[in-house]
């Protein structure tokens, strides 16, 4: 593989499991030194990190909870200086709640939801751009339910992620005269823990795709490996999308 990413610096957040995991390994196979963070799972990002390493690469295991601000900025800043920069960060860290009939959310549902969601991606955003330079990328992960939602239960989740698509124009807007790019992949029904393929909810995900079967967080990574190196650099504000046509 070649390594397009050879001598850059990333930070993934929500990097231990799923989505978050395969974009971290990904980013390191393309040649980046990675950082994680994580809320829990520590086992689980020592082994990424380990995986990091065997490539070569330098690796770095974070624990920061998304919803505390002062956690995420911590994080970031304690990326940058173990890897004396940052060239890329990629929001990954999301959560769903509030699922359900909207009489039975909480108020805890909707203010840890915008934290998570919201409040840390513009936190670690405005952390990360104090240590970019030229060439510099901000990946925010959206999801297809930001622009369609199908069923009920999904209002909460899908306000919070389609406030990044306007985040990401802003910003796009914010640091192109500083030649960073930011953009916003929105990732369909992905095989993960959280969504599984075989899962209660699986077939009618499936019935709404146009390629009838799941994703894979393979693919998600490639595309968020692709926008962070160097023949994307005309990609600036844009949506991605990969969900096998749920939404075409």
């Amino acid at each position: 593989m070649t390594q397009s990413l050879q001598g850059k610096r990333a930070l993934v957040t929500g990097g231990s499991r799923g989505i978050g995991a395969a974009i971290a390994r990904r980013l390191a196979a393309e040649g980046a030194d990675v950082a994680i963070t994580y809320e829990h799972s520590a086992d689980r990002a020592e082994t990424i990190g380990a995986e990091i390493r065997k490539q070569g690469r330098r690796a770095l295991a974070l624990q920061a909870d998304s919803a505390d601000a002062s956690a995420v900025r911590g994080a970031v800043n304690a990326a940058a200086k173990a890897f004396g920069g940052l060239d890329i960060l990629v929001n990954n860290a999301g959560i769903f709640r509030g699922g359900g009939p909207i009489d039975a959310v909480t108020l805890e549902d909707i203010d840890t939801t915008l934290a998570v969601n919201v409040r840390a991606v513009v936190v670690a955003s405005q952390a990360a751009v104090a240590h970019m330079g030229e060439g510099g990328r901000i990946i925010n992960i959206g999801s297809n339910l930001s622009s369609r939602v199908p069923d009920a239960g999904m209002s909460l989740y899908s306000m919070s992620k389609s406030a990044l698509i306007a985040w990401t124009q802003g910003l796009a807007r914010d640091l192109g005269g500083r030649g960073i790019t930011v953009n916003i992949v929105h990732p369909g029904s992905t095989n993960t823990d959280m969504n599984p393929a075989d899962g209660e909810q699986a077939e009618a995900q499936r019935a709404r795709m146009a390629i009838k079967r799941y994703g894979k967080a393979d693919d998600v990574a490639a595309l968020v490996a692709f926008v962070a190196g160097p023949e994307a650099g005309s990609i600036n504000g844009a949506g991605l999308t990969v969900d096998g046509g749920a939404n075409a």
